[in-house]
């Protein structure tokens, strides 16, 4: 709590805001060509925020167009690595320097609690970017083994025009893992973020320009789905798309590239996660505060959260007590009280959709508040692994528990779900912990903790949770680049005569 502001502080910052609502093309802010807008809704209050533009297929012409004209002309993707590393580097500091404005601003946004967005979302965004630019001028072309005779070069180039399409749980966050790895290997990009929460997305295309970023460099692009997301997906003249998001959503970019100009797609999608506890698992105290905060934080709006308790059954009382005994410390309400660790869910139809799995027995804890899209942790007991409640992404907070009786029908269950993007297991046995590892059909395996590792790691998942590449790491860097083969012949001798 000693880098949170108080409640009234808070309050106050959000009292004083001044939203951008205009689409960022070309490094300024201009309305949608039609004129419309649409109205961003603080979902903890219902009242409107502001009158955002709502873009549509003309928008994204203008802003492709912007984006290739100074991708073509080089300023940023020809900019020597050091100056980009260094433009980077001071969007960074600024970032830093509207640490608390924009955590505000996130939270009113989307109803996360503020204390998240002041400790986690805001330090690994900067992060994140911080990591990327110093990554720059470290990343080395390669030779290959051609001989005395030729010179075979190996270089990776930008990719062009990269259209970024962006969820609504992790507004900034998202954005930065994206457009970090982007900028750095000198794309311009075109960020579509969810219409729920457009603001501070349009915040940092601002601060990107004052960081030194070349204008049109990085455009935001916000609207509808069907009215910007689309047109980004067909679009001829954007090169890669790299979307986070449903499942569902990433079939349809997969359709876009086939029906366009078959660019890239990079999909991070849903997650229907297991966490295993076996009974050999050591210190079920911290093994349940790791299960609460996988669980819940974000009030479970976290396409890594583990939403499934998959728990051998002589060590299933012991540990559900000493859960709900940590869930006391997760108060659920108004977000910009630092206090609280749930806020509101994002939107009134994402209200009802959770709301919907509620309908259950078993309930240990948790349900619905009077305040309309609060959700309280829920713990449902007794699961069937095969019903609606164990298999399909609720994204809200809820916690399934499911017995099982040995370590092989543990990995079953949690390998029976049409997802695979993260998973923990705990166990006090080395090889079991190895085992399971390899076992479990998953991007991100922890081992006797929750996460999704740090900068340095690639994050994405197997089967519908993911497609085409990966979030951080240098592997993020490699997705937003193509390889290209330079063969230069150095031998004396004159080429063959063809034989007819």
């Amino acid at each position: 709590m000693s880098n949170l502001l108080t409640h009234e502080e808070y309050s106050a910052i959000a009292n004083s805001l001044s939203f951008p609502t205009n689409a960022f093309i070309n490094g300024q802010f201009q309305s949608s060509k039609s004129g419309k807008t649409f109205e961003t809704i603080n979902p903890a209050t219902g009242n409107v925020i502001a009158k955002v533009a709502a873009c549509n297929a003309d928008d994204v012409d203008h802003a492709v167009i912007k984006a290739r004209e100074v991708f073509d002309q080089g300023h940023w993707s020809k900019l020597h690595p050091s100056e980009r590393k260094k433009v980077l580097i001071k969007f960074s500091k600024l970032i830093q320097r509207n640490l608390n404005e924009l955590a505000v601003m996130e939270s009113v946004d989307s109803g996360k609690p503020v204390r998240d967005c002041a400790t986690i979302d805001l330090p690994e965004t900067i992060e994140c970017l911080l990591w990327h630019a110093e990554a720059i001028d470290k990343v080395y072309d390669q030779t290959a083994p051609a001989g005395e005779d030729a010179l075979s070069v190996i270089v990776r180039e930008p990719v062009g025009v990269v259209g970024c399409v962006l969820p609504w749980n992790f507004p900034l966050l998202m954005m930065a893992w994206k457009i970090a790895p982007a900028l750095a290997t000198g794309n311009s990009v075109i960020v579509k973020p969810a219409e729920q929460t457009s603001l501070t997305a349009l915040r940092l295309a601002e601060l990107a320009i004052d960081a030194g970023l070349p204008r049109g460099v990085l455009n935001v692009i916000p609207g509808m789905g069907p009215d910007v997301g689309e047109p980004i997906g067909l679009h001829a003249d954007i090169d890669m798309v790299s979307f986070t998001g449903s499942t569902e959503t990433g079939r349809r970019f997969l359709r876009y590239s086939a029906d366009s100009n078959l660019k890239k797609i990079v999909l991070e999608c849903g997650g229907k996660n297991p966490a295993i506890v076996l009974d050999d698992a050591e210190d079920l105290d911290l093994v349940a505060e790791h299960i609460v905060n996988a669980s819940f934080w974000n009030m479970g709006e976290n396409c890594s959260a583990n939403s499934r308790l998959i728990v051998q059954e002589n060590i299933k009382e012991a540990l559900l007590e000493k859960i709900l005994a940590h869930l006391r410390d997760w108060k659920t309400g108004d977000p910009l009280d630092p206090s609280n660790y749930l806020g509101s869910l994002v939107d009134d139809e994402h209200f009802k959709k959770v709301c919907s799995y509620l309908k259950q027995d078993n309930i240990l804890v948790g349900g619905t508040t009077e305040k309309p899209n609060y959700v309280l942790p829920t713990i449902v007991d007794q699961v069937d692994p095969d019903s609606k409640i164990a298999q399909e992404e609720i994204f809200g907070p809820i916690l399934s528990v499911i017995t099982v009786k040995s370590f092989d029908e543990a990995i079953a269950v949690a390998n029976n779900t049409e997802y695979g993007l993260a998973a923990s297991v705990f166990t006090s046995n080395g090889k079991k912990a190895i085992r399971a590892a390899r076992a479990i059909k998953a991007g991100t395996v922890t081992v006797n903790c929750y996460g999704e590792g740090d900068m340095s790691t690639p994050f994405g998942g197997y089967k519908h949770s993911g497609f085409g590449g990966r979030d951080n790491s240098i592997h993020a860097h490699d997705q937003y680049t193509e390889l290209k083969t330079i063969w230069i012949d150095l031998s004396d001798r004159a080429p063959e005569e063809s034989v007819d």
